[in-house]
C-alpha cells in the first residue's frame, strides 16, 4: 500500500514538472507572437504611411531602394511633383488617414539631365491623375532621384529616365544618392547610355545634326559684315520714319 501510494506521488511530481516546462514553453511562444506581431504592425504602419515630403521617408527605404506609386500632379522644370499612394490595410488606413497631412514628393528622373524639350515632351506624354512607380535612388535636400516607370498596357511599363535619353531630349548624368563605385549604380549607368546611345546614333532631338543649309544660315547670320549691315539697315528704316 506504501508502495502504491510513493508511485502515485512520484507520478504527480512528474505530472507536474511536465506542466511547468510546458507552461513556461507557452509563456515563451506567446511573448514570441507578440513581439512579431508589434513588428509586423510597425511595418505595417511604415508601409501604409503617406509621405508627404522627401524628408519623411525613413533612410532604410532609400537605402534599400524601396519602390513606391503615387499619383502625378505637375510636371515642371524641377521634376514631378507627385502625391503618394501608400499600400491600402483596413482599419490602420482608416486610423492613419485621421492624422495624416497633405503635400506632394518632387521626384526626379535619376542620371537624366533633361534638356528643355524633355520638360514638354514629359508634359504631353503624362496626364494629370496618372498612377507612376518610382524607385528610390537618392535623397537630395527636397528631392528625390528616382527611376520613374508608367504603365503602357497590361503588362508592359516604361522607364521614363531611358525613354527621354532614347528620344534624345536628355544627356546622361551621375546618378545622385548611389555611391559611384556600387555595382547598381553602374548596372543602372549602362542602361541609361546605351539609351542615349539609341539618340546618337539616329541623330535624334539635341543630336539631331544641322542640314546643309542650316549651317549656311547660321554662318550668315553670324557673320560681322551682315550684323553690322543689318543695324545700318535698322538705324536707316528709324531715320526715314522721322
Amino acid at each position: 500500500m506504501a508502495e502504491r501510494r510513493s508511485g502515485a506521488a512520484e507520478g504527480l511530481a512528474r505530472l507536474s514538472e511536465w506542466a511547468d516546462a510546458h507552461l513556461g514553453l507557452v509563456r515563451s511562444l506567446s511573448s514570441g507572437v507578440a513581439v512579431a506581431g508589434l513588428v509586423l504592425l510597425a511595418r505595417s504602419v511604415r508601409m501604409t504611411t503617406k509621405f508627404t515630403s522627401a524628408v519623411d521617408i525613413p533612410v532604410q527605404f532609400v537605402e534599400k531602394n524601396v519602390k513606391l506609386r503615387g499619383k502625378l500632379h505637375h510636371v515642371t522644370e524641377k521634376g514631378l511633383e507627385v502625391e503618394h499612394v501608400p499600400i491600402s490595410i483596413p482599419f490602420i488606413t482608416w486610423i492613419q488617414r485621421k492624422w495624416q497631412s497633405q503635400g506632394l514628393l518632387l521626384v526626379r528622373l535619376a542620371g537624366v539631365e533633361l534638356a528643355p524639350s524633355g520638360v514638354a515632351w514629359l508634359q504631353r506624354e503624362l496626364r494629370p491623375e496618372q498612377m507612376v512607380w518610382f524607385q528610390l535612388l537618392g535623397r537630395e535636400d527636397v528631392a528625390l532621384q528616382c527611376l520613374v516607370l508608367v504603365n503602357k498596357g497590361r503588362f508592359l511599363s516604361v522607364c521614363l529616365n531611358e525613354e527621354i535619353l532614347r528620344h534624345g531630349l536628355g544627356r546622361t548624368a551621375r546618378i545622385e544618392g548611389l555611391p559611384h563605385d556600387s555595382p547598381l549604380y553602374w548596372k543602372l549607368h549602362k542602361r541609361l547610355l546605351r539609351a542615349e546611345l539609341k539618340a546618337l546614333k539616329k541623330s535624334k532631338g539635341i543630336w539631331k545634326e544641322e542640314s546643309y543649309s542650316e549651317r549656311i544660315r547660321d554662318r550668315i547670320s553670324n557673320n560681322k559684315f551682315v550684323q553690322t549691315l543689318k543695324q545700318f539697315v535698322s538705324w536707316l528704316r528709324r531715320s526715314v520714319q522721322r
